[in-house]
């Protein structure tokens, strides 16, 4: 069986399949063909580290993934990255378009790379034919096609002229005015781009007879890149979109609510294969689901920060029903951890840097899915925080996690590179 894995760059669930008018037909017909799970979460509301999670099957401090690759940050051990384990069942393994969990993809253990795959230079519609040429070729072993585009990454494309921004809603964090609705409209506009590059690459299994014997899976790394969403531990920053399909699914057509952490997807990979599962694997196989056996494979996830652009480290645990956030740091808002946008100038034009969060923070998702009201010192809640917090306590230490351990902060590699906290932008050259 081939494996075809298809993500985009800081996409959230923001796509038509999730309830968005978002213009990404080629996303929605594959959602109805195969299994769209509404409750899957990343690992990290963060670049690498998310990725990491789900192709090591580790947490990102665990597998050393604890900050972005391209400011120098990498895994303790690429020989766990999952395209090591299928080369060792005779699997053809392929990168076309972008990684990032790597400073250079040839670190990973690829067999094959193709198109462009340096961050920030590629062309995602360049690269789906590339990958739909690849598709062409007989092929002798079965093959693991990597599809990563950097569309919906910021900067956004030009507004594309038939979505109008007098008529669509900005994120529900996001402050409802003109600039907030044109920076809108610009990422519909990029998302229309990156599906179109999807259905080349669904147009290409389906010419060259190849999806019947593929497994197939989209997702993304985190949320949208807005203020309070992505490099936010809320829902709006991890809440992903996952859509598989594979030959024998009993859930074509389904929509399942069941709690999914990314790290579910290496075990699902290994199962459906049939192949072995590395010890190292921290995730549960979504097999039993498939197969109508189970509702749920899991009580809680985790999720976790610790570098962007500048140091904030943080942890959380969510289950179905409560979520519970812990600060590791001081109270202030990191600027350069909120992309550049229209809608952070707006924030920080009116004093938004001002604001301090809590250390804590404890949710009842049933009540309050918006994560508005902090319930941390709520008696009625008593119990549930001393529960949750016992388990993200004891997650960590499980994972040998580098907060527990630090007396300070968590250090990063000697050549990464960080921004200060006091800057305003990523973009700064103002680094630790």
């Amino acid at each position: 069986m081939n494996i075809v894995y298809i993500h985009t760059h800081d996409t959230g669930r923001y796509i038509k399949p999730y309830g968005h008018n978002i213009p990404t037909p080629n996303l929605m017909k594959f959602a109805k063909e195969g299994t769209l799970f509404r409750q899957a979460h990343s690992t990290a509301p963060t670049c690498s580290p998310s990725r990491a999670g789900m192709l090591t099957g580790m947490s990102p401090h665990r597998s050393g993934m604890i900050g972005l690759a391209h400011r120098g940050f990498t895994l303790s051990d690429y020989n766990k990255h999952i395209v090591n384990h299928l080369n060792k069942y005779g699997y053809q393994t392929v990168l076309c378009g972008m990684q990032h969990v790597a400073p250079e993809a040839e670190m990973i253990g690829y067999d094959k790379l193709i198109g462009i795959n340096e961050f920030g230079k590629m062309d995602d519609l360049e690269n789906a034919r590339s990958a739909a040429e690849f598709l062409k070729v007989k092929h002798e072993q079965p093959f693991f096609l990597s599809f990563g585009m950097e569309y919906t990454h910021r900067k956004f494309t030009e507004i594309s002229d038939d979505i109008n921004s007098n008529y669509i809603k900005t994120p529900f964090p996001v402050f409802d005015n003109d600039q907030n609705r044109k920076d809108m409209a610009r990422f519909m506009s990029s998302a229309k781009k990156a599906d179109l590059a999807v259905g080349i690459v669904l147009d290409a299994l389906e010419r060259n007879n190849l999806r019947a014997e593929t497994l197939v899976f989209f997702t993304t790394d985190h949320g949208i890149a807005f203020p309070n969403m992505k490099c936010n531990l809320n829902d709006s920053g991890t809440g992903v979109s996952l859509i598989m399909d594979y030959p024998g699914n009993k859930r074509r057509g389904d929509v399942i609510d069941s709690l999914i952490s990314q790290l579910d997807v290496y075990p699902t990979i290994c199962d459906i294969l049939g192949i072995d599962q590395p010890d190292w694997l921290e995730g549960n196989s979504m097999v039993p689901i498939f197969n109508n056996n189970k509702e749920e494979i899991r009580e809680e996830l985790f999720a976790e920060v610790t570098y962007h652009a500048a140091y904030e480290p943080m942890r959380s645990v969510r289950t179905k029903r409560y979520k519970y956030i812990k600060y590791f740091d001081e109270e202030n808002i990191i600027p350069a951890n909120i992309d550049d946008s229209p809608a952070k100038e707006f924030l920080v034009k009116n004093n938004y840097l001002e604001k301090k969060h809590s250390k804590e923070y404890l949710f009842d998702l049933y009540f309050d899915p918006a994560e508005k009201e902090n319930l941390i010192n709520d008696s009625d809640y008593k119990k549930v925080y001393q529960k949750l917090k016992e388990k993200l306590i004891n997650w960590m230490e499980e994972t040998d996690d580098p907060l527990l351990n630090s007396k300070e902060r968590v250090e990063k590699p000697e050549d990464a590179v960080v921004n200060k906290k006091e800057c305003l932008s990523a973009e700064e050259n103002n680094f630790e």
